[in-house]
């Protein structure tokens, strides 16, 4: 589903940029193309392929070097928030940061 210019300038919008004509052509131009590469690896059936644990576990065995799951430090949350400007049930409070 290819996006039109409206939505490019939706998504410029958004992203706080100010995009000329010819970038916003050239802008769209690029990720549509990216999204036809999507659907064209989308396309490819996968349901006889077993899943990998590594990229190169298909050339040669790799062993994963994975470390027990374990806790290893103590719980500093009050410590740790105590030079926060305003905290409410162990949670950092943030001013509103959205703009319309």
């Amino acid at each position: 589903m290819p996006l039109t210019s409206q939505e490019i300038q939706k998504i410029a919008s958004l992203a706080k940029l100010d995009l000329n004509p010819s970038q916003e052509e050239r802008m769209l131009g690029q990720i549509n193309a990216f999204f036809e590469i999507v659907e064209q690896i989308k396309s490819v059936d996968t349901s006889s392929v077993a899943p990998l644990s590594h990229p190169l576990a298909t050339i040669q065995e790799v062993s994963l070097r994975l470390r027990e799951d374990r806790v290893s430090e103590s719980n500093q949350r009050e410590l740790n928030q105590k030079s926060a400007p305003e905290v409410q049930k162990g949670l950092f409070l943030v001013p509103k940061v959205i703009e319309s």
